[in-house]
């Protein structure tokens, strides 16, 4: 019989992976083989929620430098759109972006394999400590940043290109639902797509499955439930642009 996870050794097993990807800004000792330690919590929690299958967690294993690549280039998004940062380490230690993008491409990574359970623990730590509620099966491409943060929430078949930002209070939700004839919810696309080099401005709604095209400018406070064509400007009416 299979059991909960545990959110302590989930928690563990993030700080080793901040400890593989960024090991200058970690108090774990650098003696620590940090993928062996890896693979030995996720094997113990894979196996608590399904048939244990280690080719699942080598294939996992693998992947960090992958993710590793990705959070750099948040990493560095974040220094170029940001002129209160002051240096690579202050976006690491202090920047809300880094706990839940290291968590979101962990189990984005882990949802790709079909693990259950563990993805969604992994966002929604994440989400307790930042404010922020990126789904694990949201898709999310480099150079991605989001300022400040608070109250952002990106839905499950979002689709986020290359240099996207977001400012705090934004959603990527669904506009509405289809039902099965038992009434059930079905998981079909229903999340906006954004294509490179979008910005949303905060407390900004995007629902449905719109496609705001790259280069666009999203403003503060709107309500938006239709297609944007690329390099766009939508802003309030009356507000100066």
């Amino acid at each position: 019989m299979y059991k909960a996870p545990s959110i302590e050794k989930l928690a563990r097993m993030m700080d080793l992976v901040k400890y593989v990807i960024f090991p200058d800004y970690s108090p774990i000792p650098s003696w620590t083989d940090g993928a062996e330690a890896i693979r030995d919590i996720l094997n113990s929690q894979v196996a608590a929620t399904t048939e244990l299958r280690t080719d699942l967690t080598d294939r996992f294993i693998s992947s960090l430098p992958e993710i590793a690549r990705l959070l750099h280039t948040d990493v560095e998004a974040v220094l170029h759109n940001d002129p209160a940062v002051s240096d690579v380490g202050e976006v690491i230690l202090c920047y809300p972006l880094v706990t839940v993008m290291l968590h979101y491409r962990v189990a984005h990574q882990l949802y790709l394999l079909g693990i259950p359970r563990i993805p969604r623990m992994l966002t929604e730590m994440a989400h307790s400590s930042t404010g922020i509620d990126i789904h694990p099966a949201a898709t999310i491409g480099e150079y991605f940043a989001i300022d400040h943060g608070t109250g952002v929430v990106i839905g499950a078949t979002s689709i986020i290109g290359n240099h996207c930002m977001l400012y705090q209070g934004v959603t990527l939700g669904a506009k509405n639902f289809s039902y099965d004839e038992k009434g059930h919810p079905i998981d079909i696309p229903r999340h906006p797509i954004l294509e490179d080099n979008v910005t949303v401005y905060s407390n900004t709604s995007i629902l449905g499955r719109v496609t705001i095209g790259h280069d666009s400018i999203i403003g503060g406070n709107i309500w938006l439930t239709h297609d944007v064509p690329p390099g766009s400007k939508i802003v309030q009416a009356g507000t100066e642009q």
